[in-house]
């Protein structure tokens, strides 16, 4: 591998580089932006609500214990002002890049599916009757027996939008792709059994989980929509990290893809510099592939079974 210093690849050196290099992703994006903001202009799907069926939507219509406002706080401003903190340690390039782009495409594709399934499911909030008549006198068609709401019709389209949760769904994909990214950066599986490690990890996801449950709480969410957004936001952030980062439990865990990859180019330009300094192998763990294809044999030939072979053909 080649000569590789802390600080060589920073924003003013090679930014604009890797920014061109994924033009098209960043264009992706822009094309989510646009779809996400159509999505919530549509009307929803509204569900057949029959008379009978107001039993469970008649819970208080509350205000919002986290506020719409604050989730992309906590979603994006949170985990970028830590991936950028890491920036300022390292000077990785690479990493601040690919931390960001990652972190937005997760966000944004959760967003996208979440509002899709929202539109065309149209499940009613627990609160729905409320919204439904706000003065808590209910009409209903004479013949079907479904609701014919009179109350304001922006509150009744939120009314309708229910399943699954976004503050959850959200959360869980900024959130959840922050755990990930600490948990590659501090090693948490490095095999050396610093549970510390382990609770800085699950910190964000708390966060996540009590976002959820305060939307529970509001009666502006069924558990099931909880539980749904959550699985839909941790399992989009794991896509969307692993898309730019190897995974966490990995010797290369530390550093995106993109950083090994330029490692590896620099090295086939320059093949009689290729010795890392040992300020990198300590500050990254950088191993090559060869290495670890050279341990698997050790390990192996290091078995019991193997051992007890070799012996009988000394013998």
């Amino acid at each position: 591998m080649p000569e590789i210093q802390l600080g060589a690849h920073t924003v003013k050196s090679h930014g604009v580089k890797v920014a061109r290099i994924h033009m098209h992703d960043w264009l992706i994006l822009l094309l989510l932006i646009v779809i996400e903001v159509i999505l919530n202009v549509i009307e929803p799907f509204h569900r057949f609500v029959g008379e009978d069926m107001m039993t469970d939507l008649r819970y208080p219509l509350k205000d919002n214990t986290v506020p719409f406002w604050a989730v992309p706080m906590l979603a994006i401003l949170l985990p970028f002002i830590i991936i950028l903190v890491y920036y300022f340690i390292r000077r990785d390039v690479y990493d601040l890049h690919h931390a960001i782009l990652g972190l937005l495409f997760s966000v944004l594709i959760t967003g996208v599916i979440t509002d899709a399934i929202k539109d065309a499911v149209g499940r009613p909030r627990p609160d729905f009757f409320w919204r439904c008549f706000p003065d808590g006198k209910g009409v209903f068609d004479p013949v079907t027996k479904d609701v014919m709401c009179t109350g304001l019709k922006s509150v009744i389209k939120e009314g309708h939008k229910s399943f699954p949760s976004g503050h959850t769904s959200w959360s869980f994909a900024g959130l959840g792709f922050l755990a990930l990214y600490l948990s590659g950066k501090i090693r948490v599986f490095d095999r050396s059994g610093h549970v510390a490690k382990l609770c800085i990890v699950f910190l964000p996801l708390l966060v996540a989980a009590l976002v959820g449950i305060s939307r529970v709480d509001d009666y502006w969410h069924h558990w099931q929509d909880v539980f749904a957004g959550g699985l839909l936001g941790i399992t989009v952030a794991s896509f969307c990290y692993l898309q730019f980062f190897p995974a966490p439990y990995e010797v290369d865990g530390w550093g995106p893809h993109a950083y090994f990859q330029m490692l590896a180019e620099s090295q086939n330009a320059n093949p009689s510099n290729a010795n890392v300094q040992q300020s990198d192998l300590e500050g990254g763990y950088v191993d090559s592939q060869h290495e670890r294809e050279l341990s698997r044999v050790n390990t192996h030939d290091s078995s019991p079974i193997l051992e007890g072979t070799n012996g009988m053909m000394r013998y």
